[in-house]
């Protein structure tokens, strides 16, 4: 593969890298990862990667710096973005939810999260006019020490929640990983991208 054709990919720190590793390997990429974990980006075989904060995948692809990426649904919906988005990977289950102290029963003013858009959105719906507050780190810090009624953040197994005495209200909507690609590389790198798009749609069974 030459320079010009080589795919680069933003994949996101932690265990959804790990699972996007495997799958596209699966897809018949041949990829090996430096021994040095810290590294922020390197050639991995048949292709550049860059690693980052899950919140990041969708601004580096769609600004063209990676030409596709593997990003969760949560994170595109709040980012607005409007990548192609071609192949549901199916890991990476998780909802987008509203959590509440365990029988919280009072109107709710003011809700924390570190999606604000997906919030607002949210609260729109539901004809809230509660504040949205937004964090960086422990949303659900936000309920415990009363500075929230409510947080709207995701969960996977729930035990969190119960080891703090709150509980999931509603559920805002489900997400799992996607395989994201920048529209100007699929026609730039048809060639390498589409085979791909088709290996990864096999494995996923879509």
């Amino acid at each position: 593969m030459s320079a010009a054709t080589r795919l680069t990919l933003a994949l996101p720190k932690g265990r959804v890298m790990q699972d996007a590793l495997s799958v596209l390997r699966q897809a018949g990429l041949d990829l090996v990862l430096e021994a040095e974990e810290r590294a922020l980006r390197f050639e991995a075989g048949d292709v550049d990667l860059i690693v980052m904060r899950n919140a990041d995948v969708p601004t580096y692809v769609e600004l063209g710096v990676a030409d596709a990426g593997v990003v969760g649904k949560d994170v595109l919906l709040e980012a607005g973005s409007e990548l192609y988005e071609p192949v549901d990977l199916g890991f990476a289950a998780c909802r987008l939810s509203l959590i509440r102290p365990e029988g919280a029963s009072a109107p709710v003013a003011r809700v924390a999260s570190k999606y604000p858009r997906l919030t607002a959105e949210y609260l729109r719906r539901m004809g809230s006019s509660a504040e949205v507050v937004e964090l960086a780190g422990n949303v659900e810090l936000a309920c415990l020490t009363g500075m929230a009624d409510a947080v709207v953040d995701i969960v996977q197994t729930g035990s969190t929640l119960k080891a703090n005495e709150l509980e999931e209200v509603d559920v805002i909507l489900r997400s799992t990983a996607r395989f994201v690609v920048n529209r100007a590389a699929l026609k730039l790198k048809s060639a390498e991208l589409r085979p791909l798009i088709r290996a990864l749609r096999e494995l996923s069974g879509a």
